[in-house]
């Protein structure tokens, strides 16, 4: 919110500006919507999704979005997010957005989620707010593995196994280090997935570097190390079933074909 609302927005005419529904839309093309921040029907029908969002999950967290509002003016963006941020808190959750939200007043315990903008991640780490890092350019599993692979995009990069393990979250940003990360998340967003092969495609073998990097302290990570690891799961992902890309830059058992 309020962008990447088009479907509810085509579905409830009351949350449009001049009241009439848009138009369904298939494509994959962004920040062309937005909720219609000055009405009370809007923060209504809002109040009502993350009530019931909330009573849903057990976890502690909602996210509200916040990215590639471009049609949303700042003047309008701003207050529309401070006041999400209190529903949030009003039905017991705390709030994660994507790091645009540093551009507003972050209310207590709110987590900044870094994807593309280094002054949106500082602006939060500023406002005394956490960082999960998904950096577009190294955790964005629906980016392609170079530029012969058919599944995936490529705005952010091309994200070979290698490149997606060899990164630090707490140097990936100048003054946002280790004490300011709540944690790391790669994003599979589905534009180019059709099926669970593709799915599999894209996510394995990278997703087991993803899990490294979480949870192992980066001196004790090697790539030159790691990659012999993870060669010994080809194996497994074959046994299971599992559609995974056979980089060029493991060294996968002879076995795997």
């Amino acid at each position: 919110m309020p962008g990447h609302t088009n479907a509810a927005l085509a579905s409830y005419p009351e949350l449009n500006c001049n009241g009439k529904a848009t138009e369904l839309y298939t494509g994959t093309k962004v920040g062309f919507s937005t909720l219609c921040t000055s009405k009370e029907i809007t923060y209504k029908f809002i109040d009502d999704v993350v009530r019931e969002l909330a009573s849903l999950t057990p976890g502690p967290y909602i996210h509200i979005g916040g990215d590639e509002s471009h049609a949303t003016k700042i003047e309008d963006y701003i207050p529309f997010i401070n006041r999400v941020q209190d529903i949030v808190l009003k039905h017991g959750k705390k709030v994660i957005g994507w790091d645009e939200i540093a551009l507003t007043t972050l209310r207590p315990e709110a987590t900044a989620q870094h994807w593309a903008n280094v002054k949106n991640a500082k602006l939060a780490v500023g406002q005394g707010a956490k960082i999960l890092m998904s950096p577009a350019t190294k955790a964005y599993v629906d980016m392609k593995y170079d530029s012969t692979t058919t599944l995936g995009l490529h705005w952010a990069a091309y994200i070979e196994v290698d490149s997606a393990y060899n990164w630090d979250p707490a140097k990936l940003v100048p003054g946002i280090g280790k004490d300011n990360i709540l944690g790391v998340e790669a994003a599979l967003w589905s534009e180019t997935v059709t099926k669970m092969a593709d799915i599999e495609y894209l996510v394995f073998p990278r997703l087991p570097g993803y899990a490294e990097i979480g949870w192992t302290p980066s001196e004790a990570r090697s790539w030159d190390e790691y990659k012999v690891r993870l060669a010994k799961h080809g194996e497994r992902f074959k046994a299971m079933g599992i559609n995974f890309y056979k980089s060029p830059r493991v060294p996968w058992e002879t076995t795997v074909n």
